[in-house]
């Protein structure tokens, strides 16, 4: 047995029994070059969370085997995982002109452009995918590209197929606010309060509808609750203002401008 043959069986047999650490050390303590060795080490790292050293692991890996498309799409999870958009978005570029058929890179480059704030690009990347997946990535890009009813419909199309996503109703409350539609944006929240009790996005979402439709009781409830979970929300403390004035004070309809700006 050579001398990468034994540091790459004793790494796998210190993994095995989850020392992962003390499997890495061995691995980083091999003198000579090989591309098993850099990719045990890259795997290692990536199990560690030390995304960035992978990385530079796997880049060896992937200079030795040009065309190997497992090289390419490993160090590209972790460049991504590392938030190295731009790098991670041409790694996967690479990995689909090795196999354009590749549709894990395919969505994971769509979500890289997300990130780098390119959604006509991901765009043409979520639409060549089939799935859930890239049905909510092709929502996203289209609320991002403000083509709202695009977007509402396949929110809506996500929500067929998962009902239960809360990212999906989150990002559709979002919308439906922006779009105006608070009518929408409280049903939407009532069924995100349903999945997640604690949800500010839901908790947001039925404040401002109730406010809007001139229900002051639910709008400081709603309020209440959210400023229990986010008491530095400067919009819940605002809205708990105005919702008060009015319900004490009386009007046909809301005084003030729902104020639906802010952060969480």
């Amino acid at each position: 047995m050579t001398a990468v043959s034994q540091v790459m069986e004793r790494a796998r047999s210190l993994r095995a029994e989850g020392r992962l650490a003390e499997a890495l050390e061995a691995l980083t303590g091999a003198e000579e070059f090989h591309a098993g060795l850099c990719a045990a080490r890259g795997s290692v790292e990536f199990a560690l969370g030390l995304y960035s050293d992978a990385a530079l692991s796997l880049s060896a890996v992937a200079i030795t085997r040009p065309d190997d498309v497992r090289a390419h799409f490993n160090l590209a999870l972790c460049l991504e995982r590392a938030q190295r958009w731009d790098a991670a978005a041409g790694t996967f570029e690479r990995v689909l002109q090795l196999d354009p058929a590749h549709a894990e890179a395919r969505l994971a480059l769509g979500a890289c452009q997300l990130k780098m704030n390119r959604p006509q690009e991901a765009l043409a990347h979520f639409e060549q995918v089939r799935g859930v997946q890239a049905l909510f990535g092709k929502a996203v890009a289209l609320q991002l590209l403000g083509r709202l009813r695009e977007a509402a419909r396949a929110y809506e199309e996500v929500l067929t197929l998962e009902p239960d996503s809360e990212e999906a109703l989150a990002n559709w409350i979002a919308l439906s606010v922006d779009a105006g539609d608070l009518e929408r944006a409280g049903q939407l929240s009532a069924r995100l309060r349903t999945l997640s009790p604690h949800s500010k996005v839901a908790l947001r979402g039925l404040a401002t509808s109730a406010l809007e439709q001139g229900d002051y009781d639910a709008a400081m409830t709603n309020c209440g609750r959210l400023l229990d979970l986010a008491p530095e929300c400067l919009e819940a403390w605002h809205n708990l203002r105005i919702a008060t004035e009015q319900a004490q004070f009386g009007a046909a309809g809301p005084a003030f401008a729902v104020h639906l700006g802010g952060t969480l």
